[in-house]
């Protein structure tokens, strides 16, 4: 048997040139007990980036899988972040190590918003899917799933002093949501359009709400149960004592005798921008207020304490009473002034992006600084500080981040002859990287760029711009040397010659042009140096618009593709024609020679690659690549293998002799525009829509085709899974709450594992019984059964101890849709197992857990069944009396805790944790209380 064709696989190296994704929000957050305002998280494709503002640096790198991040949300105490994916799942990631050891599967689709409650014990989370789900951040587990909006989820917030939620929704409905009973009591429907944007303010008592018009909506919340005593009965609310003109303005009750509390319409506060609202946020104390639109203007506002608002008023009042006076002449006249809601609400200023801006975070500073982050669309992050406590407010920007990225899409990237520099253009600059360290070496202002290359000796680049130009940049001191008028439209491709004494370009003037190099005297220069130029020799009339020129590697043809989607092959020294290939349905968008001239691969709009000999133009495959356009093509050296880019988002490698499929590189998450390979075919660098150029590097890991088709097809059945409908569970009602998790293909592979470890308990068992038997037959004892391998592996452990150790190695995420895969019948087996683990008090907090989904999931089967009845009485009171055990040693210790923090309070002085906070509050507002009395009295 002779040997295969080897071929060594791709692996992403890494992901640079980006600042921040559009898909997800920035978020100030501490690293280390490091100064608050001093970093911001930003989504980077995949990834998370956490930037250091003053020193423009990359410090922490939070690693993602394959999806997008559409959402990050800090916790509240600063150590952790929680990171929303493009799947519907959620990680939280520690911010001291950057470790994610916590995952989340709920949603069917892209997370749009996560919020913490402000102890940072819970998480809710909104999603494309219409669904909340509130998380339980210490048990690592989902509680449940809240159903009623019809559209996708804009907001989600938890109240502090109760346990309430409130979401809103593109279904333009605000609700609210009772956290004990799990339903919505309250649904808003004042809006006419999208609710994009949620707040609360003033101790919330109050709601601002922000849609798809100019106007910033202000609501009033009556708490009505509030200040009742325990035991006090509800008051119902008749008819009479509410009517219609009392009904408050823009909602309707669920169930009016569960009212929990009121909205009733404030007013609202006019926007400058005359768009949808894209975002609102508040500090953390909630005494600005900030939003902005589609376009380039932060609106700021502030909120006003109730003293300012006194204060106010009495101005006005004496104002008023003034003009009263003087029109009424000495005759007593009254004056009254109403309280407005731009009274409450005043806006301080407006901060001017240098672009749209996609998302912001800030936050207030003890010295009434405001510190703004701004995402900006074209891949920036710019900083502002805003003064707020002076009476004229002073906007300053104070950083900005854009070195390490483009303003727009890269269109166009070159390697240098020694694999080391990577060179990358766009519509406004060029930049040249460092490849080993990804750090960039020269950033050169250029027109809109379209090709480029290297020129030999990798002192000097060319770029062909969109205009027909062609642009000279020397790299030792970043300048322009000099623009030549190439071609009258755009110039789509250039191409080095073989001997590389020259350059072909193409353009949409139906023009190929023959450049040489020269050397020139430099008039700029004082020491009366040379510079390169290019200087025009030859010129190739075609009947169409020239795409993509090549010259092949021995410098006998040049292949031009042409807008009527043949190529055309032509003797480079006479510039006759020599060959035409056609049979591409659409352009050909790309194309390349093979390093021995034997072989032209063409890449085209109509989704194929077509694989083409050079002696006789006779089609050898026609290829179907990509799902969309086939963006980019080039040969790696001294091979017959290709890498093609596609609109579809891949990278896919090809063998040009087998006519193979050998590998995908997936990473990108919108359109691949080109790539690159270095001269030594152990790098590829690729550029996308999505603003981030990625590295791929060549490992020795050899690839065995049928193994990577094996895998193919298992990564499409793990995508199918959980794309069905929700599991029904026996005896639950589809009503607003229902379970939080999803089903997986790792909670399957759990389930399976449990089911395993239950069939062995099985097979233990029986041995067991079987060799119990045999000894009472014999009327001795006789040597033990052999166990079984995994037991002996577990370190001779018992079977029912084995089940357990399954048990507990099942995330907590995914315990529950664990179980509710697992089939009845190994149900009575666990019973049985569950109530040897509480009686030997092995786990009981996990095995409670599973008890109580499974009596939940099965109830009707499990009291049916009479063989079960034992079990169960026998579970009951063991259960009861081993959780009275652990409730009493869980009160002994906090008590124990209690003593020894007074203890110390009283050695030392020192108040403890949260306490001191409250207490000073409370302090605050009683002295401010004696104070209004006194006034009030003189």
């Amino acid at each position: 048997m002779g040997l295969t064709k080897q071929y060594l696989r791709y692996t992403a190296s890494a992901v640079f040139g980006v600042i921040g994704s559009q898909k997800a929000n920035i978020a100030y957050v501490t690293l280390r007990g490091g100064e608050r305002g001093r970093y911001v998280a930003v989504a980077a494709c995949e990834h998370v980036f956490v930037w250091d503002i003053r020193k423009g640096e990359k410090v922490l790198i939070l690693q993602g899988n394959k999806q997008e991040v559409t959402y990050l949300c800090p916790s509240p105490d600063g150590i952790h972040i929680a990171v929303g994916y493009e799947d519907g799942s959620i990680r939280i990631f520690s911010l001291l190590n950057g470790e994610s050891n916590v995952t989340f599967n709920g949603h069917k689709a892209e997370v749009t918003v996560i919020k913490y409650d402000h102890l940072g014990a819970r998480l809710v989370s909104g999603s494309k899917d219409t669904d909340v789900i509130v998380w339980d951040v210490v048990n690592e587990c989902g509680l449940y799933r809240l159903k009623g909006h019809k559209d996708a989820i804009t907001q989600t917030l938890f109240l502090k002093t109760k346990n309430l939620l409130v979401t809103s929704s593109k279904d333009t409905f605000v609700k609210w949501w009772d956290l004990e009973t799990q339903h919505c009591f309250k649904t808003m429907v004042g809006h006419c359009s999208e609710v994009w944007g949620l707040v609360l303010l003033s101790d919330e008592k109050r709601i601002i709400s922000g849609s798809a018009d100019s106007e910033l909506r202000a609501w009033d919340i009556n708490y009505l149960q509030e200040g009742k005593e325990i035991g006090e009965p509800e008051e119902k609310k008749t008819k009479g004592l509410l009517g219609h003109s009392e009904e408050p303005e823009g909602e309707v009750d669920e169930n009016p005798e569960e009212r929990i509390l009121s909205c009733q319409k404030a007013g609202s506060i006019l926007r400058e921008g005359r768009n949808r609202v894209v975002s609102m946020a508040t500090d953390l104390n909630s005494k600005i207020l900030a939003c902005h639109g589609t376009d380039s203007l932060l609106e700021v506002f502030r909120v006003l304490s109730d003293n300012e608002i006194n204060r106010i008023m009495e101005r006005k009042l004496k104002k008023a009473k003034k003009k009263a006076k003087q029109q009424a002449g000495e005759d007593e006249a009254e004056a009254v002034v109403d309280r407005s809601l731009q009274d409450e609400i005043q806006r301080i200023s407006s901060i001017k992006a240098s672009s749209k801006i996609r998302s912001f975070d800030c936050f207030l500073s003890p010295n009434g600084d405001l510190k703004v982050a701004l995402l900006l669309q074209n891949n920036t992050v710019e900083v502002f500080v805003l003064k707020t406590a002076g009476k004229t407010s002073e906007c300053t920007k104070t950083a900005r981040l854009t070195i390490g990225g483009h303003r727009t899409d890269v269109r166009t990237l070159a390697f240098s002859s020694d694999n080391i520099a990577v060179l990358s253009a766009s519509a406004e600059t060029v930049k040249v990287w460092n490849r080993s360290t990804l750090q960039v070496i020269r950033t050169m202002a250029c027109e809109y760029a379209l090709c480029s290359l290297f020129v030999p000796g990798d002192r000097q680049i060319i770029i062909g711009t969109k205009n027909g130009k062609l642009q000279i940049f020397e790299l030792s001191s970043g300048i322009l040397l000099e623009t030549v008028d190439a071609h009258e439209g755009a110039l789509w491709s250039i191409s080095l010659s073989p001997d590389q004494r020259g350059i072909v370009s193409g353009g949409a003037d139906k023009m190929v042009k023959f450049w040489d190099f020269e050397l020139v005297k430099d008039e700029n220069s004082v020491q009366n140096s040379k510079r390169l130029t290019v200087n025009h020799k030859r010129t190739l009339q075609l009947d169409e618009d020239v795409l993509c020129v090549r010259y092949s590697p021995n410098q006998r043809l040049l292949a031009v593709s042409l807008l009527d989607c043949t190529v055309k092959l032509f003797y480079t020294d006479t510039l006759k024609f020599f060959l035409s290939l056609y049979g591409h349905k659409l352009p050909v968008l790309c194309l390349d020679i093979s390093h021995d001239s034997a072989l032209i691969a063409t890449g085209s709009a109509d989704r194929n690659v077509k694989i083409w000999g050079l002696d006789f133009g006779d089609c050898h495959r026609s290829l179907f690549a990509h799902d969309d356009s086939v963006m980019f093509l080039q040969f790696v050296q001294k091979t017959h293998l290709f890498f093609t880019a596609g609109k579809d988002k891949k990278i896919k490698q090809w063998d040009a002799d087998k006519f193979e499929h050998i590998q995908t590189l997936e990473g990108h998450h919108r359109e691949v525009w080109c790539l690159a390979v270095s001269p030594s075919g152990d790098h590829i660098v690729s550029s996308s829509h999505d603003k981030s150029l990625r590295l791929w590097e060549r490992t020795r890991e050899p690839i065995i085709l049928e193994e990577e088709k094996e895998m193919q097809r298992e990564a499409e059945f793990e995508e199918s899974v959980g794309k069905g409908d929700e599991p029904v569970v026996p005896g639950e009602t589809t009503g607003e709450a229902s379970l939080a998790g999803k089903k997986t293909i790792e909670t399957i592979k759990a389930a399976e594992r449990i089911m395993e470890a239950l069939e062995l308990y099985r097979e233990e068992s029986k041995k067991l019984e079987e060799h119990k038997t045999a000894c009472e037959i014999a009327g001795k004892q006789l040597p033990p059964p052999t166990m079984s391998t995994i037991l002996i592996a577990f370190g001779n452990i018992s079977p029912s101890r084995y089940v357990l150790a399954v048990i507990r190695k099942v995330k907590s995420s995914e315990l529950e849709e664990s179980l509710l895969v697992l089939p009845f019948s190994y149900v009575p087996d666990l019973l049985t197992l569950f109530n040897e683990y509480i009686q030997n008090g092995l786990e009981v907090e996990l095995i409670c857990r599973c008890l109580f989904f499974l009596l939940r999931i099965h109830f009707g089967q499990i009291t049916s069944n009479q063989m079960l009845l034992t079990v169960m009485d026998s579970l009951r009171t063991n259960t009861i009396s081993r959780v009275k055990k652990i409730r009493d040693v869980l009160g002994f210790n906090m008590a124990g805790l209690q003593f020894l923090q007074r203890e110390i309070e009283s050695k030392e002085d020192v108040t403890f944790f949260a306490d001191a906070t409250d207490r000073f509050e409370d302090k605050k507002r009683k002295r401010k209380k004696r104070e209004r009395a006194i006034l009030a009295i003189a």
